[in-house]
């Protein structure tokens, strides 16, 4: 089985963020910047002030040799009784030596300190998450089924950070941290997993995993624990659909049946296959859509609105626009009908 669909795996679920988006060279050139702009300014203090010091020598102070003592004062150490006295060894010291301590730090704890400074941001940035995602949506299972439910879901106006991928494969979970989205490595059977990733609070919970097993496991967990959410299950064989209904799926979607279907299609009347895709992509061309009814339509026939009207939701119930049920529009109906996509911009 793949794992990469979200499959069935050991461990518990653990939250990332999607990563601050900087480069390690410019990160480098700010540091380099910051320190290279303290050492001038102590140097230009002291030579500004340079009547009140004198080297070992009882000389007065060039700029180099303030630029050397601000380098010592920054960098303190004991060279074992060796002290440079002319211009030029002093100008080494401060251009290459020090310059070569500061790379030593770094190598030696810079590891560190990113790595404590990385774990709090992200501590910090799940924190602030889960005090203020409400109605987000959780997809277990980052596949191809998965990605494409992301694509519709970031194409309907949900933003990145309202989106929880669960899945178990770790180039899978990178992938949906680098497309900004929240992640949760972990299997998408586990009630620890699905906790981690926010189901009891979420909106609705997408199964797109692999196998037809796994899912009915998954939307057996995710509806103990969202009794109220919706929940989307796909499934690759049609003779699976009552196990995930009877699992607590709403929707089920079968994948290999409606490709088939369309594979059908596509050798008699190519064009039906193309304005169901056109439909089917929420970003661009026509799309389908859900609205809420204005008060101006009620009692009317949903038939007879300038909109292409589909079907009339009523009590959590789709009536086809051509049954009796839809003659007449109700007050609380929702209208699903075909919309003109506006691409996105930006």
């Amino acid at each position: 089985m793949s794992q990469r669909d979200g499959g069935q795996g050991t461990g518990a679920g653990v939250v990332r963020m999607s990563p601050a988006r900087r480069t390690p060279v410019g990160s480098v050139l700010r540091a380099v910047a910051a320190a290279v702009a303290v050492l001038l300014g102590i140097a230009v203090v002291v030579y500004l002030g340079r009547a009140g010091y004198r080297d070992v020598d009882g000389r007065g102070l060039t700029f180099v040799d303030c630029l050397y003592y601000a380098a010592g004062s920054l960098f303190p150490a004991d060279y074992a009784g060796v002290t440079p006295i002319s211009t030029s060894a002093r100008l080494a010291s401060v251009v290459v030596i020090m310059p070569l301590r500061v790379v030593f730090l770094v190598v030696l704890i810079g590891t560190t300190i990113r790595v404590l400074d990385e774990r709090s941001r992200q501590a910090y940035k799940i924190k602030r998450w889960r005090s203020r995602v409400r109605d987000h949506v959780v997809v277990v299972g980052y596949g191809t089924k998965g990605r494409s439910a992301v694509v519709g879901l970031l194409g309907e106006g949900m933003r990145p950070e309202n989106i929880i991928v669960v899945d178990t494969d770790q180039s899978a979970v990178d992938a949906a941290s680098a497309a900004g989205l929240v992640t949760v490595q972990g299997s998408g059977t586990s009630n620890e997993v699905l906790r981690s990733a926010g189901v009891p609070d979420a909106r609705a919970v997408v199964v797109a995993v692999a196998r037809d097993d796994t899912a009915v496991l998954v939307t057996l967990t995710a509806r103990e624990l969202a009794p109220n959410a919706q929940v989307v299950a796909s499934v690759r064989e049609e003779e699976n659909v009552h196990l995930l209904r009877q699992s607590g799926a709403d929707p089920v979607v079968v994948s290999s049946g409606t490709a088939g279907r369309l594979l059908g299609l596509a050798t008699s009347t190519p064009s039906v296959v193309e304005m169901v895709e056109d439909l089917l992509t929420p970003s661009e061309g026509l799309a389908i859509a859900e609205r809420e009814v204005e008060q101006t339509e009620i009692g009317a026939s949903p038939r007879h609105l300038s909109d292409i009207v589909l079907g009339v939701v009523r009590g959590g119930r789709l009536f086809r626009v051509d049954a009796p049920e839809a003659d007449a529009i109700e007050p609380g109906d929702r209208l699903l009908y075909v919309r003109k996509a506006t691409p996105a911009t930006g």
